[in-house]
């Protein structure tokens, strides 16, 4: 498989997809989206790969958030539609995939990165990871299921927290909260990943796709949570925080919001 922004490599009854974008720090842009829902739906209906590993390129970041610059002057619909296509054509594509997926979080993992390594069934880190959710500090939300997803995994209090402080948080407290299974020096993260996915691999993968349909369902209650999201992300585009957050990110400078609602 060829792509222009992701790397695939298969061997035995694995895969490994590497967001290869190093020098903008793996940033999530549509073409790269697009490369990586072409991907994961081959991978999925390949029978021969039992497990994939997601992880980022280089040693500074798994995916460092979305790429900014394409959306800064979106209305809107347009917002709206960046939310609604990336959430169905990856991040729910990933959450749902019968074949299970391991996010490597080998870096800075914010915004659309943080959310995409939560659409993955379970997270391993480098002793070197940052996470968070910076999206308000930009005047917007978390667009593709971040307000969703992160307080499933941590609780609402610490989401909250994180996402209304656009803080960050290190991989030891990452793991103290639930939102990766075990944080080990950069060089052990992939063979601790190959050995984890060794071991699914030898158990069922019918009885497995089952499983992950099943613990999924369990958190279908607030599935219009999605949607509010969406519409609400999409109305981020309409404010003049939303304008002065994403030229002041472009500019390199610190935002002076506006403040109005």
């Amino acid at each position: 498989m060829n792509f222009e922004n992701i790397l695939v490599e298969l061997k035995d009854k694995l895969a490994t997809v590497t967001i290869n974008r190093p020098n903008k720090l793996n940033a999530l842009n549509r073409a790269t989206i697009k490369d990586l829902s072409k991907a994961f739906k081959i991978l999925d209906k390949n029978k021969l790969i039992r497990v994939i590993i997601l992880t980022g390129s280089g040693e500074k970041a798994f995916v460092a958030g979305a790429d900014i610059s394409e959306f800064a002057n979106y209305n809107e619909k347009e917002g709206r539609e960046l939310a609604a296509k990336g959430q169905k054509n990856l991040f729910t594509l990933i959450e749902n995939l019968s074949t299970p997926v391991i996010a490597a979080i080998n870096g800075f993992a914010l915004g659309g990165g943080l959310e995409l390594a939560m659409a993955c069934h379970f997270r391993l880190a480098s002793n070197s990871a940052k996470m968070g959710l910076p999206e308000v500090s930009l005047g917007v939300i978390p667009g593709y299921g971040g307000t969703q997803r992160l307080p499933q995994l941590i609780g609402k209090g610490r989401a909250m927290e994180l996402i209304m402080t656009a803080g960050m948080i290190d991989a030891e407290k990452a793991l103290s909260y639930g939102l990766v299974n075990q944080v080990v020096p950069q060089e052990e993260l992939l063979p601790l990943c190959l050995k984890i996915a060794g071991k699914i691999s030898n158990n069922s993968p019918v009885a497995i796709s089952y499983a992950i349909k099943a613990v999924n369902a369990g958190f279908k209650s607030n599935a219009k949570g999605f949607e509010t999201e969406i519409i609400a992300f999409g109305s981020c585009f309409g404010t003049d925080d939303f304008k002065e957050g994403t030229t002041a990110f472009l500019e390199k400078r610190k935002a002076e919001f506006p403040g109005t609602r």
